[in-house]
């Protein structure tokens, strides 16, 4: 299995990163998160990953930080969410808001998230329950914020705005008013996301 990857950043996306290691390009599909967190193209980054073999593709996960990474795979062991909801629950709520979900029983919170249905939404309170304080120590900073970098795009910033909730899973009529409604001055595209996500929920 591999485990994590170190190499030259070559591109990234909203949820895609392509990286070099040794002359061999590996891409990645990461959450928001970790999408924010890498560097500019041409510089060394490591992401924690998750290979998923199946019969008709080989998938690679990466992720900032090794709790991430854990936090994903015991999202995709609960019933009804895989690897592709795992990095849309990633994307929409931080480590420490899934956490506060978790904690506070919040299903409400959950459901807004783009494929949570109530039952999904319960399942990952009950089952996360046990295991959340041990993926996320009280009192752990987020850092996420921190290490937070302008995706590179030769879009509008609205338009890659959109693109990041469409990819979520919103509709793109949704997606375009939540964005318009969020704008400010000064506003990096990680704050007009994060933003747009909070006026979705």
């Amino acid at each position: 299995m591999i485990g994590k990857i170190s190499g030259i950043l070559e591109e990234k996306a909203t949820q895609r990163a392509l990286i070099n290691v040794n002359g061999l390009s590996y891409e990645l599909d990461v959450p928001l998160s970790t999408a924010f967190s890498l560097p500019e193209p041409g510089e060394l980054v490591k992401l924690y990953t998750h290979f998923v073999v199946r019969e008709d593709a080989q998938l690679l996960y990466g992720f900032q930080s090794r709790r991430d990474r854990d936090m994903f795979r015991v999202l995709i062991k609960i019933n009804g969410v895989g690897p592709k909801l795992g990095i849309t629950i990633l994307s929409g709520l931080d480590g420490q808001s899934l956490a506060s979900c978790v904690e506070d029983g919040d299903v409400s919170t959950l459901v807004k998230l783009p494929g949570i249905g109530k039952k999904t939404a319960e399942r990952l309170l009950i089952e996360l329950r046990d295991k959340v304080q041990t993926l996320l120590p009280e009192g752990e900073v987020n850092r996420s914020d921190a290490a937070a970098k302008r995706l590179a795009s030769t879009a509008s910033m609205e338009e890659e705005a959109e693109s990041a909730l469409i990819a979520l899973g919103y509709r793109p009529q949704d997606a375009a008013k939540s964005v318009k409604a969020s704008k400010g001055a000064n506003q990096s595209l990680e704050s007009l996301i994060k933003a747009a996500l909070k006026n979705m929920m």
